[in-house]
């Protein structure tokens, strides 16, 4: 098998990266610096031939990178050919079964969720996420004993590409959501304190008001903005986020709780009073430039909203914290997020010998570098770095970086529209209907059905 290094064609993605909503965005200038490294030779190994075919979902920044590292493959193997199809992200789950069952495609992104959400012994009479459904029929390859496992920090292949024991995809990044971003130079010249507890964070909000400077914004209009900017005000009342999917299934947690219905009401405050009156028409793309335009003095937000912010070229400095919902500072340090795309092998693939050679080549550490810069994801490879503006402002949460409630949640068969009510940040209006905490609490509680 080949193992070399592709970099100087595979960061020419720097100059055409654009931002996608919700993946995570490209960062040129880091891009372009790792490029100057140039390229390793390559030992000799078996020639490959024919053709190798790829699925992946659409995001500009991937897609750019993706097309030029297979020019670049394609150029050290002169007999094999790259076929790439770009599908829509709500369209992955369909093509990837579809191509699978037809045997005619060789690597897929199975999820961009890594192995999330696999069902717990606990759980009773529930739909499996697909991807266990495609492990279980035998859909997907191996990969335990491959060398480039091992370029992966073990914990992020145990917690998002293992299943039952066995590695079957490399999850190839992080996202951080749940966190505020805030212009820098509207805290200093207001006197506004950078919020490290929820009450600080309600007196900054009424401090802005009161300056004709709306709070904060997210796109609104696209709903899930709204609940997932708000993953760290849930999860300072719930850090450990598996314990509260357990909790709710077996009863030990209920929505009706105080803790939750105390939750709901700074949801409310959330949506009602913290968030700009314009924000629930503005698109989820659209959102980074609202920011960046320097009217609003925070977004609420995903890492992957920091390329197309910086590409709006702010005339403003600005950071990234967690959500502070305790009033207990220490319980604001976690930030929650999720791991994103992973590469996984058909196990009918027609070029297997290419497949799992080309994953030999992406995981080289130089060539995983290009790829996290050019894509923003925090890296899963322990020698990476993401070198931008968002990489720096993560770094100092990312020791207790957590995984989010939606990476463990399956519902019962049968629950109700708000079963999944830790995600209730978009309840009340103008994002939902709801107007009282404690009715909204019972609501959900009756309509998890547990």
């Amino acid at each position: 098998m080949r193992k070399f290094v592709i970099v100087a064609a595979a960061l020419l993605v720097a100059a055409c990266s654009g931002s996608s909503t919700p993946a995570p965005s490209a960062a040129p200038s880091a891009a372009a610096s790792a490029a100057a490294s140039g390229a390793a030779a390559s030992p000799a190994g078996p020639a490959l031939s024919g053709t190798l075919k790829i699925l992946i979902h659409q995001n500009p920044p991937l897609v750019d990178f993706m097309t030029a590292f297979n020019k670049t493959f394609e150029a050290a193997n002169p007999g094999l050919t790259v076929d790439m199809s770009v599908v829509n992200a709500n369209d992955l789950p369909t093509n990837v079964n579809t191509r699978l069952t037809a045997k005619d495609v060789d690597i897929v992104v199975p999820t961009t969720t890594g192995l999330s959400s696999p069902v717990q012994p606990y759980m009773t009479n529930v739909t499996p996420p697909y991807w266990q459904s495609l492990i279980d029929g035998g859909n997907l390859l191996d990969l335990t004993d491959q060398p480039f496992v091992k370029n992966y920090d073990p914990t992020a292949i145990k917690d998002a590409s293992t299943y039952n024991g066995k590695v079957y995809t490399i999850s190839l990044g992080r996202v951080a959501y749940g966190g505020l971003y805030y212009n820098k130079d509207l805290f200093t010249k207001n006197n506004v304190k950078v919020p490290t507890t929820w009450s600080e964070l309600v007196t900054a909000c009424a401090t802005f008001k009161a300056a004709n400077i709306p709070c904060m914004t997210a796109g609104g209009k696209d709903g899930w903005p709204i609940f997932v900017g708000a993953f760290g005000l849930g999860g300072a009342a719930y850090p450990d986020q598996a314990a509260l999917v357990q909790g709710l299934w077996d009863g030990s947690i209920k929505y009706t709780d105080a803790t939750y219905v105390d939750l709901l009401k700074k949801y409310q405050i959330y949506d009602g009073d913290m968030m700009e009156s314009g924000a629930s028409g503005l698109a989820g793309d659209a959102a980074p430039g609202r920011f960046a335009s320097g009217a609003v003095a925070m977004e609420a937000g995903g890492s992957w909203y920091a390329a197309a912010i910086e590409a709006a070229k702010p005339a403003f400095q600005w950071g990234y914290i967690p959500f502070p919902g305790s009033d207990n500072a220490a319980d604001n340090q976690n930030m929650f997020g999720k791991y994103d795309m992973s590469f996984a092998v058909s196990s009918n693939a027609p070029n297997k010998a290419a497949a799992l050679a080309y994953l030999a080549a992406f995981s080289d550490p130089a060539n995983y570098q290009a790829f996290v810069t050019a894509v923003g994801f925090i890296p899963t490879q322990p020698g990476a770095t993401l070198d931008t503006q968002i990489g720096k402002e993560l770094a100092p949460y990312l020791a207790n970086f957590k995984v989010g409630f939606e990476e463990y949640w399956v519902p019962p068969k049968g629950a109700g529209a708000n079963a999944a009510c830790a995600l209730g940040a978009n309840l009340f209006k103008p994002y939902g209907t709801a107007d009282d905490p404690a009715a909204a609490a019972a609501a959900c509680q009756s309509d998890l059905g547990l």
